[in-house]
């Protein structure tokens, strides 16, 4: 399978994933509105998400995959799955008890997270924040394996389940929502149900997947020999520069959190539904692109092919931006079109609308930032260099902070956004600065003709959205919603038509991304 059929079936099923994401965010925004009890429950949900991607989609993953494909190559069937026994084994402990700390402890770590929900006023959101906590924290448990499954898939190249197991989380909280609801004291506690439901189905289908390859390992048995075990020792060693590096992401966003619960009442929501719009072009573009690439850049760097791991790098730089800047541009000119269009029913109001529009238009510009780390940091981690983008993240932490603190009494909720946007741009910059001075990617010829191409095609796109952007009243198609739905369906593939048909005449062709380049063409950037 080459590597754009790859990324193409990656971003194909996640796209299932996402718009169901859409659906769910949706019935939340209609059923509940934007609220201090939607606040608590997106508090309550990110508690879990953080750890999962601290344990699982961050350290775990960037230490975990490089070294089972090494072992992978140098090792015979049965002692890699014997690895896999005695990793899983060793993750599935520490997640008991971190999980056991996190229910015993959820007053803490809710007081900790959203400090704004502690006064006195606000006890019955911080009550149901903490009930929703302790319900949903066994959720890391579940992702965790899943993530441990998917970093064995995707380095035997089975990337369909991973990418699909995710809709089966906003499957189960629609189902929960609509089918639970009158089974608690307050209908919201449902969706903390949802995600349960959701993270054990999907440990289901990733380990049975697993058990068809026979790789699926035994959870219980001995901790002993799996601690000493030297390259399970050298992935727990990884983990620590990892876990810092990804604990210095999941700051920023605990920080901002906290401080948009002491925002006006919504401000989390309002953020939370702008982050669900920019998880559409993060995944389908970035996580897809990184994915696929992690495994290849390791198999090339066991075989000591600089020249092809440049390529690879190349390769996933131009696919981004060919993908990426044009769904920033959509976000910034039609923010209004697509959050009336989403979420303007039931009790999300109007004014929510600009609200949410705010953040998502803030989030966008650093839209290309965000995706350019899903390659860039692979060009690291397949190296097994951790330390490098540690050091970059904690810097651009710095950065995102001082930025709160100036942008955050000017736009408030937005402002939080804007921090965490030119944030990625900078970190991106960094891990690019980097990659080039340690001689590991080197640009391919041809990028000036690229940005070239590109800028004609974005210019062409740009029309038609300006043109809906001024003559459609997107909110006052509330009451057509199939309507409005079918006008922004229509402005999409208009602007989609013009981007690619100026990209083709411009001399760009879809063969030029179907294999990556031959290493012969890289060199010197043209002038």
């Amino acid at each position: 399978m080459s590597l754009l059929r790859a990324a193409a079936t990656v971003s194909s099923l996640t796209l299932l994933s996402r718009i169901t994401g859409l659906v769910r965010d949706v019935m939340i925004a209609r059923a509940f509105g934007a609220s201090a009890l939607t606040d608590a429950f997106w508090v309550a949900f990110r508690i879990p998400n953080l750890l999962r991607r601290l344990f699982a989609e961050g350290a775990f993953a960037q230490a975990f995959v490089p070294i089972l494909g090494q072992a992978r190559n140098e090792h015979e069937a049965p002692a890699v799955k014997q690895l896999l026994d005695r990793v899983a084994r060793t993750l599935f402990l520490a997640l008991c008890v971190v999980t056991l700390l996190g229910v015993l402890g959820a007053p803490l770590v809710v007081a900790a997270m959203a400090s704004g929900l502690t006064g006195a006023s606000r006890a019955s959101d911080f009550e149901a924040a903490v009930w929703m906590t302790r319900l949903m924290f066994p959720y890391i448990i579940c992702m965790s394996l899943v993530a441990f499954a998917s970093g064995v898939l995707n380095t035997w190249r089975r990337f369909a389940v991973p990418a699909i197991t995710p809709a089966l989380l906003n499957l189960s909280m629609i189902g929960a929502s609509l089918f639970l609801s009158d089974f608690f004291s307050r209908p919201i506690y449902a969706l903390a149900a949802g995600v349960m439901l959701g993270g054990v189905a999907q440990f289901a289908v990733q380990w049975w997947a697993l058990s068809r390859l026979s790789l699926r390992p035994q959870l219980l048995g001995p901790v002993g020999p799996a601690l000493q075990d030297p390259l399970v020792r050298r992935i727990m060693r990884q983990m620590l520069p990892a876990t810092l590096g990804v604990s210095v992401a999941q700051i920023s966003l605990l920080i901002n959190t906290n401080i948009a619960t002491w925002l006006v009442a919504g401000s989390v929501t309002w953020l939370s539904f702008a982050d669900r719009l920019m998880e559409f072009p993060t995944a389908l573009v970035g996580v897809a692109l990184g994915t696929v690439l992690l495994p290849s850049l390791t198999r090339a760097h066991a075989d000591h092919d600089t020249e092809r791991y440049s390529a690879l790098l190349d390769w996933g730089l131009r696919l981004m931006l060919l993908l990426g800047l044009p769904a920033a541009v959509c976000m910034i000119m039609l923010a209004d079109a697509l959050v009336a269009t989403l979420f303007h029913y039931g009790a999300f109001s109007a004014a929510d609308v600009q609200q949410t529009r705010l953040a998502v238009m803030a989030y966008a510009l650093g839209l290309v930032g965000l995706l350019s780390i899903k390659i860039l940091a692979p060009g690291f981690y397949a190296k097994q260099d951790i330390r490098s983008p540690v050091k970059i993240a904690i810097a651009v932490l710095l950065f995102t902070q001082v930025l709160n603190v100036f942008l955050v009494p000017w736009l408030a909720h937005a402002g939080l956004a804007l921090a965490i946007a030119l944030g990625a741009c900078l970190n991106a910059l960094a891990l690019l600065i980097g990659l080039r001075r340690k001689g590991i990617y080197q640009p391919a010829k041809g990028w000036l003709r690229f940005f070239v191409q590109q800028g004609l095609g974005l210019a062409g796109l740009a029309v038609p959205l300006w043109w809906a952007a001024r003559n459609v009243d997107w909110l006052g198609l509330q009451q057509t919603p199939l309507m409005r739905i079918a006008a922004l369906s229509a402005v999409f593939l208009v602007g989609g038509l013009v981007y690619f048909a100026v990209l083709a005449a411009a001399g760009l062709r879809p063969r030029h991304f179907r294999r990556v380049p031959s290493a012969i063409t890289v060199g010197k950037t043209e002038a």
